[in-house]
């Protein structure tokens, strides 16, 4: 099988939406590089494509809504057009009563309902042209396959779909229709009149004389008179059924559509309908009778028309009352917003000429009362305050333009504060979660005899249940491994233990001689008892004491100048050296008690 084919098989047995665009993007591909090879390769193709239901599977798809698929309406256009070049040209295929009987009949009625639907739609909202668009392009497909198959031509001419676009009464729409069918018997007029028989042409030919009679546009005018003149020029025996069928043709013709740019053409058809062998074939009986048959049912449309219409009259009144009236509100809606703007704004103006003028007078009292010299200064100060009014109002309205700026960054900022709060909470909640956890309580023990029964228990287990990636000699060697670590593990888990309460000992001993250092009286207020506190054992604290006190006998006799700069050196003098910032600190602290000249003031070293 073809790779490519063996692709779209594979992405045919996928849901129908989901396949669809990989079917569909494949296709187009595949025919693009095989309309570039020999015709008998591209047949082979498409006789493939038909024979491991790709073409069955793209023709079932145009009946789904492709609202919902990627591409939308745009999507069943390329498959209608990739379908209908597939149908044509594509040779003897292995099981001909299929193709020609089901197969063709089913994408021929798929295409009209995909037409139906996209005439609905541009029906339904006039602005979309691309609707109208895209529909002209489904019609165009349609052809193409009823060109080459004109057997078609009876079966679509009873389906549904085709009923519903030939009823339909908009102009676009006839236009195209009597296209397709200008374009049917344009091309080997002959053989496709003699293929769809007297009743399929009946129909053609009823739908193309009601579009002629009702619609005024010259493209309908002049495509009927074309069709109805291919129809003559094939058998010149339905001159006498249109005479028949269609009485009062000529006149109408003559009427309605000359001048209107194909008077050739119309002129041959009229003088065709009236030759004189036709108008005496019919009897004066037969004539009466057809006209009155004519006028009754002419008078019937008319009379459905003009209900209809009276129908729609009362909504149309509505909607142009509504609109003239909604018109005229904005309008006084407007005109009252000008006059309120123009009276305001001519009361500023007053407002402000009015305030000017009680400011000068002002100034000229002011000026009358004030002496000579200090009418500069009066002046100065008038000015200073006028510029800082400027300043103030600039200032604010500069302010509450970049507000706006700037209130998205303060929501982003409280935002982000709000998060970092919860999460902080979180946290606390969670560490003292474990703080408060039952601590473990170590391993339960177990006797000789539970371990032996439960090694018997495991190694009964394996037997049973092999392992099938990894040996029983493998299986053996991770136990044994595990065994040894765990061993160790719980050997040398009370060392850790030990050190660790050790550790915790010697940080309360220390924590606590801190806080009696801290604590500590001053030297005229301590008692015996406070001494034997700080005495010590260890003879390097006693000599380290000695030395400190030494250092502050002896910044004591220094002049005061001297002692500023020698703050610093005391700071260095007394620090106990240490990798930790937070010992550092401490021993800042507790050398601080020996120097009792230091001010409290003094910043400690970084």
């Amino acid at each position: 099988m073809n790779p490519d084919i063996q692709t779209m098989v594979t992405a045919t047995k996928s849901k129908q939406e989901d396949g669809l665009e990989d079917v569909l993007r494949k296709l187009t591909e595949c025919l693009g590089k095989k309309s570039l090879q020999v015709e008998e390769e591209l047949e082979t193709f498409k006789q493939d494509l038909f024979n491991h239901g790709i073409l069955d599977y793209c023709a079932t798809a145009l009946k789904l809504n492709f609202i919902q698929i990627n591409g939308g309406y745009k999507t069943a256009v390329q498959i209608a057009d990739i379908l209908s070049s597939c149908c044509v040209g594509i040779g003897n295929v292995n099981n001909c009563e299929v193709f020609y009987n089901k197969f063709l009949p089913l994408v021929a009625n798929n295409l009209f309902s995909l037409a139906d639907s996209l005439m609905m739609k541009a029906l339904r909202d006039k602005s979309e042209a691309e609707m109208t668009r895209l529909f002209r392009k489904v019609m165009d497909s349609i052809s193409w396959l009823l060109k080459a198959r004109h057997h078609l031509i009876a079966y679509v001419l009873s389906s549904k779909h085709y009923e519903s676009i030939q009823l339909s009464e908009d102009e676009d729409v006839a236009v195209v229709l009597l296209s397709l069918w200008l374009d049917l018997l344009g091309v080997k007029s002959s053989k496709v009149i003699e293929d769809i028989g007297d009743k399929a042409l009946h129909v053609i030919m009823d739908d193309t004389v009601y579009k002629m009679s009702s619609f005024q546009n010259p493209v309908i005018g002049r495509s009927a008179v074309k069709i109805l003149m291919y129809i003559v020029n094939h058998d010149n025996a339905m001159i006498k059924v249109i005479v028949k069928r269609y009485q009062g043709l000529a006149e109408l013709a003559a009427k309605d559509w000359r001048g209107k740019g194909f008077d050739p053409v119309l002129d041959r058809l009229i003088g065709l309908l009236k030759s004189p062998p036709l108008r005496h074939t019919d009897t004066k009986g037969a004539s009466a009778e057809r006209v009155k048959a004519a006028c009754v049912i002419q008078a019937a449309w008319r009379a459905h028309q003009t209900r209809r219409r009276l129908k729609k009259l009362p909504r149309a009144v509505t909607r142009l009352q509504r609109s003239f009236r909604e018109r005229k509100r904005r309008e006084e809606e407007q005109l009252e917003r000008r006059r309120a703007e123009e009276g305001l704004r001519i009361q500023m103006q007053l407002r402000r000429q009015r305030a000017n003028r009680l400011f000068r007078q002002r100034q000229l009292q002011l000026l009358e009362i004030l002496p000579a010299a200090q009418v500069e200064r009066y002046l100065g100060e008038v000015e200073r305050q006028a510029a800082l009014l400027i300043q103030r109002v600039w200032r604010g309205h500069r302010e509450r333009r970049v507000f706006q700026q700037r209130k998205y960054h303060l929501k982003r900022h409280k935002a982000a504060l709000t998060i970092q709060r919860a999460v902080l909470r979180f946290l606390k909640r969670q560490r003292a979660q474990k703080a408060h956890a039952t601590p473990w309580t170590g391993l339960r023990k177990l006797t000789e005899a539970q371990r032996t029964e439960l090694k018997r228990e495991v190694d009964e287990y394996l037997s049973l249940h092999p392992s099938r990636r990894v040996s029983a000699e493998r299986c053996r060697e991770l136990h044994n491994s595990t065994q040894q670590t765990l061993r160790q593990w719980l050997s040398t888990g009370e060392d850790v233990q030990r050190e660790e309460e050790h550790t915790q000992a010697l940080l309360a001993q220390i924590n606590t001689d801190i806080e009696l250092l801290i604590n500590a009286p001053s030297v005229k207020d301590s008692t015996p008892q406070d001494c034997q506190l700080f005495l010590s054992r260890s003879g390097p604290v006693t000599v380290r004491a000695k030395q400190c006190h030494s250092a502050m006998v002896q910044s004591a006799t220094l002049p005061w100048w001297r002692r500023l700069t020698e703050e610093s050196t005391h700071a260095d003098l007394f620090r106990i050296h240490g990798d930790d910032d937070d010992f550092g600190e401490v021993d800042w602290e507790v050398a601080r008690l020996y120097l009792g000249g230091v001010r409290d003031d003094a910043a400690a070293p970084e």
